[in-house]
C-alpha cells in the first residue's frame, strides 16, 4: 500500500500522529469518455492533524469536475458521488490501514514523487 505524504516517518512516528489526529484519506475521482465512464479512487494521502483534507482532495475534485461528466448515463452520476465523497474530505480508511498494520505488522511504505 502506499501512503502519500509520509516520507521520512518512521512506523511510530506515524501511529503517534495518527493518535494525535491525523489521517489516511482516499479522494474518489470520475473519467468520462462518451459512452464509458470510469470511477476510481486515489492513492491514500497523510492528513496532519488540523490539515483541511478538502484541500488536500481539490485536484482530484478538479480533474472530476473536467473529465468526469461526459459519459451518458454514469459520467454525472459518478461525477456527484465523487464531488460528495471530496467535498466531505474524502474517505477515512485510518482505522483500516491501523487494523491491516495489526495484522500483518508491516510498516508504512511511503510513495516516492517523481
Amino acid at each position: 500500500m502506499k501512503i502519500l505524504g509520509i516520507e521520512g516517518m518512521s512506523p511510530d512516528q506515524l501511529r503517534f500522529e495518527i493518535q494525535r489526529g491525523a489521517k489516511l484519506v482516499c479522494y474518489g475521482y470520475c473519467i468520462s469518455l462518451l459512452v464509458v465512464s470510469f470511477r476510481r479512487s486515489s492513492d491514500i494521502y497523510y492528513i496532519p492533524p488540523g490539515e483541511s483534507a478538502v484541500t488536500k482532495g481539490l485536484p482530484w475534485t478538479l480533474l472530476t469536475l473536467v473529465m468526469g461528466w461526459w459519459g451518458i448515463p454514469w459520467g454525472p452520476i459518478f461525477t456527484v458521488k465523487s464531488l460528495v465523497l471530496n467535498f466531505k474530505g474524502g474517505r477515512d480508511v485510518t482505522a483500516e490501514i491501523a487494523a491491516s498494520w495489526a495484522q500483518t505488522s508491516a510498516p508504512p511504505v511511503a510513495a516516492v514523487k517523481p
